[in-house]
């Protein structure tokens, strides 16, 4: 990981940002909700989506009222759920699935059981998906991989596994950070800008892939394999690179 170099400075009148939050832009909790969210993050992005005219978005595996409650004031653009739900620069919502799936029923019981038979794990109800959390037990690490496997091998073609930080989630099939990005790239303000995507985990190499596609910026934060093409040490790194680009801004230097 330490061969990719660090981004190049952002220039956010010509790009197009695309932002995970947790790892990326803020630390894990031991639970989802047990996060700190700094007002000095609220009042960056505020200033980057002025500078950027809007075309600045937050894509996540989070439900995107989720996203809402840890961001207000912000009402930015957003993608939830890895892309099954969206909401655009003008407000609009697209929603590709249905909460409450019946296929994931049976997943509710397999995690539930496991979370009561293994302390420390957590089971988030996400409505069109359900994560099982191990960051409060990194030990479980292999039980937990024990049973993604095979759930896994027996998913039905609509639903897919996805692993992420400590975190294995089933959901609804169809979308990915990937195509949440595409499709804002052919919106406005998004469109004819330079991409700019900057991500943490495995579920963030979609975004990586498409981004690339398009001759744009990939940011891979921390260490692990990754299709990105620059690197930031951590969620610190991140805010600097991105407050360097609002003071590059104010001081008249060029992108």
């Amino acid at each position: 990981m330490s061969a990719l170099s660090a981004p190049a400075p952002l220039d956010p009148r010509a790009s197009a940002i695309f932002l995970d939050l947790d790892g990326t832009l803020i630390g894990f909790g031991d639970s989802p909700m047990a996060v700190d969210v700094p007002a000095t993050l609220l009042e960056l992005l505020d200033t980057l989506e002025t500078l950027c005219d809007g075309a600045l978005a937050v894509v996540s595996g989070r439900r995107m009222a989720t996203l809402d409650e840890l961001l207000a004031p912000l009402s930015l653009p957003l993608a939830g759920l890895h892309g099954l739900e969206r909401r655009t620069a003008d407000g609009t919502v697209h929603r590709l699935v249905e909460e409450g799936d019946a296929l994931l029923a049976e997943v509710r019981e397999h995690f539930t059981a496991a979370a009561r038979r293994l302390p420390g794990l957590l089971v988030e109800d996400k409505g069109a998906a359900l994560a099982l959390h191990y960051r409060a037990a990194p030990h479980r690490a292999a039980e937990v991989e024990a049973l993604a496997a095979e759930l896994e091998s027996g998913l039905p073609a609509r639903l897919v596994m996805q692993r992420g930080h400590m975190v294995i989630e089933i959901r609804a099939a169809g979308a990915d950070k990937g195509s949440a990005i595409d499709a804002f790239m052919r919106e406005q303000p998004f469109r004819g800008r330079r991409a700019v995507f900057v991500g943490d985990d495995r579920t963030d190499e979609h975004g990586f892939a498409v981004v690339n596609a398009l001759g744009g910026l990939s940011v891979k934060v921390g260490d692990g394999e990754t299709a990105a093409h620059t690197y930031l040490s951590d969620p610190r790194a991140v805010l600097r690179w991105l407050d360097e680009a609002v003071a590059r801004h104010h001081a008249g230097i060029p992108g």
